[in-house]
């Protein structure tokens, strides 16, 4: 059985609560111990597969002074101290959905080396991704690109970006709409979450190299 409870409307609608001290407040009780909940329950399985030990990171959001976070997520990763410089494994939320990625951020030193790796495996990755997939290009947005709409030249031009611009970011998984009834039955979002991790798992070892 699994310990998380689902979401509920309630938890999306943090994000529309004025003021950083209020809405951090409305996250720390309600949503980070939920984030947390699941991200413990599939950190065991992501070290059996990956071989590296997994480690829970829930977002603190604390460099924030004053604008409230529009999202928040738990993140996976192969350090106690952190998750930023790694490439890992993220579920969260924003207003308007939730969303499970893997990840690897501008804060990351491999990221050239990555970038590489991903361009000389792009038909590879190209046809390991499920069309029902989604990329990002910067975590600090909602909006991202269908993988049915990544072809060859388009995931060219992802990784050249990945390689050569400083603050550039990739993340690929999926979006879960606030209203969808999966959100509702904690058993079947944790497998989905885990059977995401497994499909993103190519990425990662791609990393590992």
């Amino acid at each position: 059985m699994s310990q998380f409870t689902g979401f509920t409307q309630k938890d999306f609608d943090v994000f529309s609560i004025p003021g950083l001290e209020e809405r951090m407040e409305a996250l720390r009780e309600n949503i980070s111990p939920k984030l947390e909940v699941i991200a413990s329950e599939l950190a065991g399985d992501l070290s059996v597969q990956t071989g590296d030990e997994m480690f829970v990171h829930v977002a603190k959001h604390a460099r924030r002074t004053t604008n409230p976070p529009n999202d928040t997520w738990a993140a996976i990763a192969s350090s106690k101290r952190g998750y930023k410089k790694l490439p890992h494994f993220q579920i969260g939320l924003w207003g308007s959905h939730v969303f499970v990625w893997f990840a690897v951020i501008y804060e990351s030193p491999i990221k050239e080396d990555y970038a590489r790796t991903l361009l000389e495996n792009k038909t590879e990755v190209l046809s390991l991704v499920p069309d029902s997939f989604v990329w990002s290009l910067d975590h600090t947005k909602e909006d991202a690109i269908p993988h049915k709409e990544v072809d060859k030249d388009k995931f060219e031009q992802m990784a050249d970006r990945l390689k050569n611009v400083k603050k550039s970011e990739l993340l690929c998984g999926i979006q879960i709409d606030r209203s969808d009834d999966i959100l509702q039955k904690p058993e079947e979002f944790i497998s989905l979450c885990r059977n995401t991790f497994e499909t993103l798992l190519p990425l990662y070892r791609f990393a590992q190299k």
